[in-house]
C-alpha cells in the first residue's frame, strides 16, 4: 500500500498564509530537535528530519510552493516532485545554526548577486481573463554609469583582497560537538568579493549602483488571479560592483468586476428575472467578459437555478482551457403594483389561503422509497 503523504504545511506546523521568516523559524526548530545527531540513531527522527527537510525545500522556493498549493502531492506513478538537491547536509548549514553564521559556505566568491524584489501591480478583471501586456516601473536600485558597476573611480580598479587573497573566503579550526571541523566563512575585509576598492566612485561611493527606477515589459498571462505570482529572472536588484542582479517577482490585485464573481475557473453571474420570465421562459442578453450573449430561461424556472453557458468563464494559467459562466436566476418580486397589473394577477388566481402545491423532487421520492 503506497504511503500517504502529510500536508508540507503540517508537517512543518505552519499556516498555508505564513511567511518566509515564519516558515524558516519553524523549520529550523525542528530540523534541530530531529537531526540524527541528537538522537542517537533514532530511525523514527531520523524520517521526521527528512519529511521536515522535504517540506521546507518544497515551501521556501516561491516556484514550487505555488505549484504545490494548487496541485498538492503528484499522484502515485506520477514523476516525483522537484525538491532540489535535498540531503542532511543541504537541508540547512548546520553550522549556521549552532554558531550564528559561521558555517561552511557554498556561495561563489566575486561580486555578490542581488537581493530579489517582489511588488504586486493592480490589473483590470479582464486583464487576468485574457492576459496582456504591462510596462511596470520597479523602484531598485541600478547600475552606475560612472563607474560602469565596478564601484571604483573611472581610470582606476579594483584590487586583489589581502587579507584572503583573492579567495574570499578564510578558513578557521574549531572543536564542535561534531569533532574537530574547519570553519570557512566569507572574508569580512572584502565580504566575499576576493576584491576591495581602494579609490571608490565618488558617484556611487563604491557601491556600483544607484538608487533610481527600471522599466520591465511583462507579459501578463491569461488566467492569473491574486494568488499567483510570476518571476521575472534577472530583473530584480543589481548585484554590488558589479554582480548579477536579482529576480523580481511580481504579484496581482485583480480589480472587482460589476456584474461578475470569478470561483476557480468560473464565472459566476446573478440573473434577475419576472415573475412571467420565470413562468412562460425567456431569451435574455446578458454583458459577458465575451461581449453580449443570449441565455435561455426555460419555461417553469425557479429562484436559484443555475443556468450554465460553457466555455465562457477564466482559462486554465498552465492548460489555457477555459471554465464557465455560471447565471444563478433571482426571480424579481414587484414590491408595488399598477393597478392594471393588480388586476392580472387577481385572474390568477391562486389565493387559496394554503401553501403552494409543490412537486416532489427526486430525493423525496427515493426518501419514500427507503421508508417503504
Amino acid at each position: 500500500m503506497a504511503t500517504v503523504k502529510r500536508d508540507y504545511y503540517e508537517v512543518l506546523g505552519v499556516a498555508r498564509d505564513c511567511t518566509p521568516e515564519e516558515l524558516k523559524a519553524s523549520y529550523r526548530k525542528l530540523a534541530m530537535q530531529y537531526h540524527p545527531d541528537r538522537n542517537n540513531g533514532d530511525k523514527a527522527a531520523e524520517e521526521k528530519f527528512k519529511e521536515v527537510g522535504e517540506a521546507y525545500s518544497v515551501l521556501s522556493d516561491p516556484q514550487k510552493r505555488q505549484r504545490y498549493d494548487a496541485y498538492g502531492h503528484v499522484a502515485d506513478g506520477a514523476a516525483p516532485p522537484d525538491f532540489g538537491n535535498f540531503s542532511f547536509d543541504s537541508a540547512f548549514d548546520l553550522f549556521d545554526m549552532f554558531f550564528g553564521g559561521g558555517g561552511r559556505r557554498r556561495g561563489h566568491t566575486g561580486p555578490q548577486r542581488g537581493d530579489d524584489l517582489r511588488m504586486n501591480i493592480e490589473i483590470a478583471f479582464e486583464e487576468a481573463v485574457f492576459g496582456a501586456k504591462r510596462t511596470v516601473e520597479v523602484p531598485r536600485a541600478t547600475t552606475c554609469t560612472e563607474c560602469g558597476g565596478s564601484g571604483a573611480k573611472p581610470g582606476t580598479k579594483a584590487t586583489q583582497c589581502a587579507t584572503c587573497g583573492g579567495a574570499g573566503q578564510v578558513r578557521r579550526q574549531m572543536q564542535s560537538i561534531f569533532g574537530q571541523v574547519t570553519n570557512v566563512t566569507a572574508c569580512p575585509t572584502c565580504h566575499g568579493e576576493g576584491q576591495v576598492v581602494t579609490d571608490p566612485c565618488t558617484v556611487c561611493r563604491g557601491q556600483g549602483r544607484i538608487q533610481g527606477r527600471h522599466t520591465v515589459e511583462v507579459t501578463i498571462p491569461a488566467g492569473v488571479d491574486d494568488d499567483v505570482t510570476l518571476r521575472l529572472t534577472g530583473e530584480g536588484e543589481p548585484g554590488p560592483r558589479g554582480g548579477p542582479s536579482g529576480d523580481l517577482y511580481l504579484g496581482f490585485r485583480v480589480k472587482p468586476h460589476p456584474t461578475l464573481v470569478r470561483r476557480g475557473q468560473d464565472l459566476l453571474y446573478e440573473l434577475p428575472i419576472t415573475v412571467p420570465q420565470a413562468v412562460l421562459g425567456d431569451t435574455i442578453t446578458i454583458t459577458t467578459v465575451d461581449g453580449e450573449r443570449p441565455v435561455e430561461v426555460p419555461p417553469g424556472t425557479q429562484p436559484g437555478r443555475q443556468l450554465k453557458m460553457h466555455g465562457l468563464g477564466v482559462p486554465h494559467v498552465r492548460s489555457g482551457r477555459r471554465g464557465d459562466l455560471i447565471c444563478v436566476v433571482r426571480v424579481v418580486v414587484p414590491s408595488h403594483l399598477p393597478h392594471h397589473d393588480r388586476a392580472l394577477y387577481e385572474q390568477l388566481g391562486g389565493r387559496e389561503g394554503k401553501p403552494a402545491e409543490v412537486k416532489k423532487g427526486f430525493f423525496d421520492s427515493l426518501r419514500d422509497a427507503f421508508r417503504g
